[in-house]
C-alpha cells in the first residue's frame, strides 16, 4: 500500500527561498507538499529525478489568458515553460463586467490591444457571464492544466460604470466613482487579485481609439485602489504611459499608492538606445520603500520581441498598399508573388500606411534581426538587419524582402522593442538584481500572432544560469526569481517554495537537455485562428497541485488547474 500520493526521488533540490542546493526526496499528499528529505515510505506515483534539478512551479504575473483559459484546457505557451500559475486580466483589458450590447466593446479593445482576432473571440467565448464574480465562476468551472489567478480589469469597468461615456473617455463623476468602486468590492470579494489598469499610448482599440482607461484621472485611480484599502486586500497593476517619461509616471504611481496604501506592480521597460529614462524611475522605487510603501516593477529578462514573418500579422510589408492585395493567399503564394519584378518594385517604392501600432514599429532595421533557424533573443548587433544589410551594399527594404520571400516564406524576423539597451542586456541585469524588481511580462494568450515571450522562464535558464559564463545568476537565484519572488508579489504566499504545508507545483528540470527552439505557428484557436507557440524542452515533469501535467516535454493530459481566488498567505502548516 503506498504511503503518499507522489514521491521524488534523489533529486537536487533548489527550494525556491534562493539557498544552496541538497539532495532529497519530495512527498506529496492531496496536492500539498509534506516532506523534503529522506522519504521512506512509498508513493502511488514515484519519479527518479536523479541527477536532475528539482525546483517550484514558477509563477507569470503578467498574462492575458483572458480568453483562452475560457475556450482552452491548455495554457501554452506557459505551462510548456515550467510555469504553474498564471495571473491574467492585465493591462486594463478583459472580458467582464460587459453587458450584453458592450460585448463587441470589449472584443475591439481586445484585438486592438492584446491583438487577438475578433473571429477568435465571437467564436470562442460563451458570454455566459455579466458581473465580474460571474466571470470568476465560469473560469472556476472549467479545467486546465496550470493555476490561474486574475485582476479585474479597468477599462471594462469604466464601461460598464458609464456606457457610452466610459468608452468616449470622459471625466468620471461623483457618482461613477462610487459604481466603480461597487464593482471593485465586488470583485475583490469574488477573489480578484486587486484592478488593473492602463496608461499606455500606443494600447488602442481594433478602431485605433484610445482605449478607455488610457485618460483616466488619478482621482479615478484613487477611488479604485480605496475600494481595495476599505476591502483590506488586493493591489493595483498598471501600465504606464512611457511615451510620458517614466519618472512623472512613477511619481503619479507612487501618489496613488501613498492614497491608498495598497501595493502596486507596474510594467518596466527600458530603451535600446537614447537617455537612461528608467532612472527616474528607480528613484521613485527607493523612495518608497523609505516610506513604506510596496511598489514592484515587472520586467521581462530578455528583450521585449516581435516576431515578423508572412504566416504571422506583422512584417515590414503588411502595411504597404501592394502588399495588403496579396495578404489573403498562403504565405507559399505570396513568397512567389513578392519575388515577381513588378510586385517587388513596388513593395520596394510605397511608403506604408497606418495600422496597428507594432506593425508600425516593424521597420525599425538597427534593432530587426533574422531568426535564422535558431531563437536567438540576445544577438550581436553585427547580425542586424541594418548591418546586413550595409555588408551586402543593398537597402534594408531590399534584404527584407529577399529574406521573407526566400523559399516557401517560411523565414521569421525577431525585433527588439526594448530592453537591449546599447545591444546588451546589462541593465535587464541590474534591475533584476533589486528586491523591487519581479520577473515577469510573458504576455502568453496575448498578440498572438506576433509575440511568444512567454517562454523567458527557459531563455533565464539557459541564457541566465547555463550559458551565461558567470554574467547572469547561480541557478538557485534565478529559481528563486522564478519562483518565489513573484508569488509573494502578487500575493500568492502559498507556493513558490518546496517545503512542507506549501502547494505541490514541481518543475523537474535536464539543465544539460534545455533549449528554446524556434516558435511555431499553430491554428489551434477557436474558429481556426493561427497563434504562436513555443515548445519547452528540457523539463522532465511538471507537477501541478500533485499531478504530473507534463512527462519529458509532453501533455499528460492531467488537467488540476484551478482559479486562485484572492491573495494567499503562507500555509499554516509551514
Amino acid at each position: 500500500m503506498a504511503d503518499h500520493d507522489l514521491v521524488i526521488r534523489g533529486g537536487t533540490v533548489i527550494d525556491g527561498s534562493g539557498g544552496a542546493p541538497f539532495v532529497a526526496d519530495v512527498a506529496v499528499d492531496d496536492g500539498l507538499i509534506v516532506a523534503v528529505g529522506a522519504v521512506p515510505g512509498r508513493g502511488r506515483k514515484e519519479i527518479d529525478a536523479r541527477g536532475r534539478y528539482v525546483t517550484p512551479g514558477f509563477v507569470d504575473p503578467h498574462t492575458h489568458y483572458d480568453g483562452q483559459a475560457i475556450w482552452s484546457d491548455t495554457l501554452s505557451p506557459s505551462s510548456s515553460h515550467g510555469v504553474t500559475t498564471v495571473v491574467m486580466g492585465n493591462c486594463g483589458v478583459g472580458f467582464a463586467p460587459c453587458r450584453p450590447g458592450d460585448r463587441d466593446v470589449m472584443i475591439e479593445l481586445m484585438e486592438g490591444v492584446e491583438d487577438i482576432p475578433g473571429v477568435v473571440m465571437a467564436e470562442g467565448l460563451p458570454w455566459s457571464w455579466e458581473s465580474f464574480p460571474q466571470y470568476l465562476d465560469e473560469v472556476d468551472a472549467r479545467r486546465r492544466d496550470i493555476d490561474v489567478a486574475a485582476f479585474l480589469p479597468h477599462s471594462p469597468v469604466r464601461v460598464y460604470a458609464m456606457g457610452e461615456r466610459g468608452a468616449r473617455r470622459e471625466a468620471a463623476t461623483p457618482e461613477d466613482l462610487e459604481q466603480m468602486q461597487r464593482i471593485v468590492r465586488e470583485a475583490v470579494d469574488a477573489g480578484a487579485l486587486g484592478v488593473a489598469t492602463s496608461r499606455l499610448l500606443i494600447h488602442k482599440t481594433a478602431k485605433g481609439e484610445a482605449i478607455p482607461s488610457f485618460e483616466a484621472d488619478v482621482a479615478e485611480l484613487k477611488a479604485l485602489t480605496s475600494a481595495l484599502a476599505e476591502a483590506g486586500t488586493g493591489m493595483l497593476q498598471i501600465v504606464p504611459n512611457l511615451f510620458a517619461g517614466l519618472g512623472p509616471e512613477y511619481r503619479m504611481i507612487l501618489d496613488v499608492a501613498a492614497h491608498s496604501g495598497r501595493p502596486v506592480t507596474v510594467t518596466l521597460g527600458i530603451g535600446n538606445e537614447g537617455p537612461q529614462g528608467w532612472l527616474p524611475a528607480l528613484e521613485v522605487m527607493d523612495e518608497a520603500r523609505a516610506r513604506g510603501l510596496k511598489i514592484t516593477s515587472q520586467v521581462l529578462p530578455r528583450p521585449v520581441g516581435v516576431i515578423q514573418g508572412l504566416d504571422l500579422s506583422i512584417h515590414p510589408f503588411v502595411l504597404c498598399p501592394s502588399f495588403r492585395r496579396i495578404a489573403h493567399l498562403p504565405r507559399a503564394e505570396k513568397a512567389e508573388a513578392m519575388r515577381q519584378p513588378e510586385m517587388r518594385a513596388a513593395l520596394l517604392s510605397e511608403t506604408p500606411e497606418q495600422g496597428h501600432p507594432l506593425a508600425e514599429l516593424s521597420r525599425n532595421w538597427k534593432w530587426l534581426f533574422p531568426f535564422d533557424g535558431k531563437a536567438d533573443y540576445a544577438p550581436p548587433t553585427e547580425a542586424s538587419v541594418a548591418a546586413r544589410a550595409a555588408a551586402a551594399g543593398i537597402s534594408p527594404e531590399e534584404w527584407v524582402l529577399d529574406w521573407l520571400s526566400a523559399g516557401d516564406g517560411q523565414n521569421m524576423l525577431f525585433t527588439a522593442l526594448g530592453n537591449y539597451y546599447q545591444g546588451r542586456l546589462d541593465v535587464v541585469k541590474q534591475l533584476l538584481d533589486r528586491d523591487d524588481c519581479i520577473v515577469g511580462l510573458g504576455d502568453g494568450g496575448a498578440h498572438y500572432a506576433a509575440i511568444c515571450d512567454a517562454s523567458y522562464p527557459s531563455f533565464m535558464l539557459t541564457h541566465w544560469v547555463r550559458d551565461s559564463e558567470g554574467r547572469g545568476w547561480d541557478l538557485p537565484t534565478a529559481i528563486h526569481m522564478l519562483s518565489r519572488k513573484p508569488a509573494l508579489a502578487v500575493g500568492l504566499g502559498d507556493r513558490g517554495l518546496l517545503k512542507p504545508g506549501y502547494k505541490a507545483d514541481i518543475n523537474v528540470i535536464d539543465l544539460d537537455r534545455m533549449d528554446l527552439p524556434m516558435p511555431h505557428v499553430a491554428h489551434d484557436l477557436p474558429a481556426g485562428g493561427r497563434r504562436l507557440d513555443q515548445k519547452g524542452v528540457g523539463y522532465d515533469a511538471t507537477i501541478v497541485s500533485g499531478q504530473v501535467i507534463r512527462r519529458f516535454d509532453a501533455d499528460t493530459g492531467e488537467r488540476p488547474g484551478r482559479l486562485v481566488r484572492g491573495a494567499r498567505g503562507e500555509p499554516v502548516a509551514a
